[in-house]
């Protein structure tokens, strides 16, 4: 049935398991595992949050990850054209139409990432140069966040993601991954290794080892957890999808996406031994959001001995976690176009980064990107989350994605793979989109 509807595959492949797998982590890791999760667990009892939210990745990475793999790599094509070939199974038209959500999504998640992959560069200039540590953390950062306050910064963080994608899927993404993740994870390793040795940090390591269980009884702990691990994945039903567009056929997909989800997860822990025990030491307040990045730990390397050299191990690895994430927007949304619009790929990317930059412009202009940001991440791009869902496991059915992850795969898949897929992980990713229209965003 599915092999009568297959689409032209985009020309590139990863050329090993460790490039793809880095790819991936790059896409999944990003400003929410550093400025969100370790919030979420102060919030929420510390080490006790880890229990529901390992409990999320661990479904979401079986069922989720591995079915937009599958997905990608059975079509060799991007949303649209994966979509089309879902309804076509069932005799259906319009799946590229509908598939236009999930990617609008994405291109409107690009469009105020970019910005902050901005500030990140920004600030990793400002700690070589000092300037970030010299004065008022808070207005270090105004200066920035106003309308037209990082123009260039974020000019030159599109144009090196364009840059890195023009080169192609091998000599471009995979390769610039397995540079910027290991060295994100080193940068990281060494940062917790320095605050652990400062005065105070003990009450960070208590708090992150010392679990309130009590936390586990209120249901918002439940429902943060399942919506962090949710977003921290990037499953958004284009990005991981087109990844996997370019996976070779003898990769074992349900291996690749539970060590994605692992690494992920340690880049999570990794940013919380780093900056929980570090704002206890200093006795800082614990902001969500930018500000916990570009005013709180600023304050932290102030008064840390050897500050500068840590800032700017923090804010390379910060902003090797923005492009990577980056990378994976620009590649869904300019392999839409150059599939469908018949464009050579430099020019599909580099259309993509242009109305990136031009619409976060605009906006910035109009100090708007709060309420562009709000809307996207709680209403558009979970949507197409659960459309990519729903087409993977109702309209598509469970046969052929089930050939395809044993492509690759040595032990066949347990026949619980069915029932949660179908019947668990979809309710709960549409569980996550009613939440967070509820709650006004969970991630």
């Amino acid at each position: 049935m599915a092999q009568d509807h297959s689409c032209p595959a985009r020309s590139g492949k990863f050329n090993s398991s460790i490039g793809f797998i880095l790819a991936a982590v790059g896409s999944a890791v990003g400003m929410g595992n550093i400025w969100l999760f370790p919030y979420r667990m102060t919030q929420c009892g510390g080490g006790a949050f880890l229990i529901p939210y390992f409990i999320f990745v661990a479904l979401f990475s079986y069922c989720g990850l591995s079915g937009e793999f599958a997905l990608g790599r059975l079509t060799g094509t991007g949303t649209m054209g994966s979509f089309d070939y879902a309804l076509k199974s069932r005799g259906k038209r319009g799946g590229k139409l509908i598939g236009v959500m999930p990617l609008l999504g994405v291109l409107g998640i690009a469009i105020g990432y970019s910005v902050v992959v901005g500030w990140g560069l920004r600030y990793t200039a400002g700690a070589i140069s000092g300037s970030i540590l010299a004065g008022n953390a808070q207005s270090f950062f105004d200066g920035l966040a106003v309308s037209f306050g990082s123009i260039p910064w974020h000019l030159i963080a599109i144009g090196l993601t364009v840059v890195i994608l023009v080169f192609g899927i091998s000599a471009g993404i995979e390769k610039i991954s397995k540079f910027m993740m290991p060295a994100f994870f080193i940068l990281f390793l060494i940062i917790a290794v320095r605050v652990a040795f400062l005065p105070g940090a003990s009450e960070g390591y208590k708090f992150l080892l010392l679990p309130d269980f009590s936390k586990l009884l209120e249901p918002m702990t439940w429902v943060y957890a399942m919506g962090q691990a949710f977003f921290s994945l990037s499953i958004n039903g284009a990005g991981m999808l087109i990844y996997g567009s370019y996976m070779k056929k003898s990769e074992d997909i349900i291996h690749h996406s539970v060590i994605t989800a692992l690494l992920d997860s340690l880049a999570a822990l990794l940013a919380s031994f780093a900056i929980i025990p570090a704002v206890f030491a200093f006795g800082i307040s614990l902001d969500r959001g930018p500000s916990l990045m570009f005013v709180t730990l600023p304050q932290v390397f102030q008064q840390m001995p050897g500050g500068r050299i840590f800032a700017i191990l923090f804010f390379v690895s910060v902003f090797f976690a923005g492009i990577t994430s980056l990378m994976n927007m620009l590649e869904a949304c300019s392999a839409a176009l150059e599939k469908n619009a018949r464009f050579p790929r430099w020019t599909s990317i580099i259309i993509v980064g242009a109305a990136v930059f031009g619409v976060s412009v605009f906006l910035e202009s109009l100090a708007g990107m709060g309420s562009w940001m709000d809307l996207i991440t709680i209403y558009v791009a979970p949507f197409g989350a659960v459309l990519a869902a729903v087409f993977i496991y109702w309209v598509l059915g469970l046969d052929p994605i089930r050939k395809e992850l044993m492509l690759g795969r040595d032990k066949p898949i347990g026949r619980a793979f069915d029932f949660l897929s179908k019947y668990i992980y979809v309710p709960i990713s549409a569980i996550v989109v009613i939440l967070g229209i509820a709650y006004g965003g969970i991630g």
